[in-house]
């Protein structure tokens, strides 16, 4: 992407403008460029390069300031102090990819963890790539139970888009036959270990329903020749990946979509651009372009475009809607229905069982497998056997086995530190649960202008909590994730809810739903602000409901159709 500022000259009018670009921003970038349309992408932190900018790629231990690149509490305190409550992904390796959360207030209402990512790729450097289609019961559930409201699509409908966006960016995973878990486009699944064949073939034995696979992940294991055009490789298992991959081996904006966008020469990126807000033409009913506040410079300019697609992730793309007020949505942009900001949705996580597995301690793998082992929902199926009573809809768990008990802070240095760090402990397993969470409408993001960040902009409120459904739900993950381990003959069985704040899956998702009535929802069928016809929005504010899986694959699918149809409806002049 050497040249993506190169080009152009100082005329702010555009064929499309794209807010965002990550997941959902690199997808619309590609296809609107890739269509033919000179295509802007605002991104509203700086510049990220592949393999450039991605500084700790290659670095080794030895050389980061922090013995295993923890950062010291009086930094995380002062600086980080949310993006750390992941507890795993913010180290010295990864903090120039996190927001500072001095710099980006904002006010939780009750708890909620906004993990944010503001550079060119956003949070498709950080993701942790599982990819799961929706189902059909899926996209049923909420009209079926009469919850939220009803999808205005159907998985028929986008099962030809997952198919589109899975050939591109490569998935690596098993063909199961599931109808709850749809198959895709697989690159060949990557291996499980030793621990993990004896726990299939031992809890699917007494368990059959609960199937155990390997995690459909977005890594190259055959890379196609598409792929290597890209400059993409096959995953080399180092386990470093929100360092940024320099072999393009896992899918992000940076080394797939954009480099594609650029290729076409349609494409601008203008990092360091706040869009603060929508134009609104009254006379027209539609929207001019955006507004736009430099990050460096403090600058306002105006970007003008006959199609404007939001995907700045769920509350930003919500910040930017409910800041764009005007004598047509005086409560927000596309605001008619009152359902802007509601309907907030995580997958609760945090909660499972361990155990040891004894027996293979003269065994061992190669390599750092950035993936684990899956178990696809088993509840709630629409069948007697998988209903339950006391909570609607179902889990999965995501998690796998591995040599326990290294060192891996052992001090000093030399022989000694070496020795710390070179025996492997005992086997040990983990069953991670992902749960669904139903849409609530006091669920919600508002704007606060009581409180202003680094720029002097207001600032989100966040009121989101689970309820009894998923209370419910997280007694039965832990209940059944004991049973399979104690059912694979493993030792030292120990559940665990170590709790959760919404925002900690990092799957933020509703806020501006589609929906059939514009009186219920914000977006149709095709992502398009019922208010607004040629503002669409695809990230993961458009969902309708959460399901169990990990949802990027979706907010993909829907990005490409959402620019298929824009694109049709523009040449037809219905934009």
């Amino acid at each position: 992407m050497a040249n993506l500022n190169s080009r152009w000259g100082q005329d702010n009018s555009y064929d499309a403008i794209v807010v965002g670009s990550g997941m959902t921003g690199g997808w619309a970038a590609k296809e609107l460029t890739e269509k033919g349309l000179k295509t802007l992408v605002l991104e509203r932190g700086p510049m990220v390069r592949h393999i450039a900018d991605y500084p700790t790629a290659m670095t080794d231990p030895w050389d980061m300031q922090y013995p295993a690149g923890r950062l010291p509490p009086d930094q995380v305190k002062a600086h980080y102090p949310v993006q750390n409550r992941t507890g795993y992904a913010l180290t010295e390796y990864t903090k120039h990819f996190f927001v500072r959360d001095d710099e980006e207030p904002y006010t939780e209402t009750k708890p909620y963890d906004w993990i944010r990512g503001y550079q060119v790729g956003g949070r498709s450097l950080l993701w942790s790539r599982q990819c799961y289609r929706h189902s059909p019961i899926d996209f049923e559930a909420n009209a079926r139970e009469g919850v939220g409201i009803d999808w205005p699509i159907r998985y028929s409908e986008l099962a030809p888009w997952y198919d589109y966006v899975e050939r591109f960016i490569g998935v690596s995973g098993q063909a199961e036959g599931l109808a709850h878990l749809p198959d895709g486009v697989f690159q060949p699944p990557m291996e499980m270990n030793c621990v993990e064949l004896a726990f299939k073939a031992r809890s699917e034995a007494r368990y059959p329903e609960r199937r155990v696979t390997m995690g459909r992940a977005a890594h190259l294991t055959a890379p196609t020749e598409e792929q290597k055009a890209l400059g993409r490789g096959q995953c080399q298992h180092r386990n470093m990946c929100m360092r940024g991959c320099p072999f393009g081996a896992y899918f992000s904006s940076n080394s797939a979509t954009l480099v594609s966008a650029e290729r076409t020469g349609n494409l601008k990126i203008r990092p360091a651009s706040i869009v603060t807000s929508l134009i609104f033409d009254p006379g027209k009913g539609k929207a001019r372009g955006v507004r736009v506040l430099d990050a460096n410079t403090g600058e306002e300019s105006e970007f003008y475009a006959e199609v404007v697609f939001l995907c700045a992730s769920t509350l930003n793309t919500t910040w930017v809607m409910l800041n764009s007020t005007s004598y047509r949505f005086p409560n927000g942009f596309g605001n008619d229905s009152d359902q802007l900001g509601r309907n907030l949705m995580d997958h609760h996580l945090g909660v499972g069982a361990s155990a040891e597995a004894p027996g293979y301690e003269d065994m061992y793998y190669s390599g750092r497998r950035p993936n684990g082992i899956y178990v696809p929902r088993f509840r709630n199926l629409g069948d007697k056997a998988s209903a339950r009573g006391d909570y609607t809809r179902g889990f999965g768990y995501q998690g796998g086995a591995g040599r326990a008990g290294w060192n891996r802070m052992a001090a000093g240095f030399g022989a000694e530190r070496k020795a710390a760090l070179s025996q492997p402990g005992p086997w040990a397993i983990r069953l991670g649960g992902f749960g669904e969470t139903l849409p609530y409408a006091d669920n919600r993001a508002t704007l606060n202008p009581a409180v202003k960040d680094q720029h002097g902009l207001p600032t989100l409120s966040l009121n989101v909590s689970i309820r009894q459904n998923e209370h419910a739900m997280r007694r039965d993950m832990q209940v059944a994730a004991a049973e399979m381990l104690e059912a694979a003959g493993f030792k030292n069985v120990r559940g665990y809810d170590a709790g959760y704040s919404p925002g900690n899956g990092i799957h933020e998702m509703g806020a501006a739903r589609m929906g059939r009535d514009p009186k219920t929802s914000v977006l149709n069928a095709h992502n398009q602000v019922h208010g607004c016809r040629n503002v669409y929005v695809t990230d993961g504010s458009a969902m309708v409901s959460a399901s169990c899986v990990n949802p990027s694959l979706t907010y993909m699918a829907l990005t490409a159709r959402a620019v298929d149809h824009a694109v049709s409806q523009r040449r037809r002049g219905d934009l």
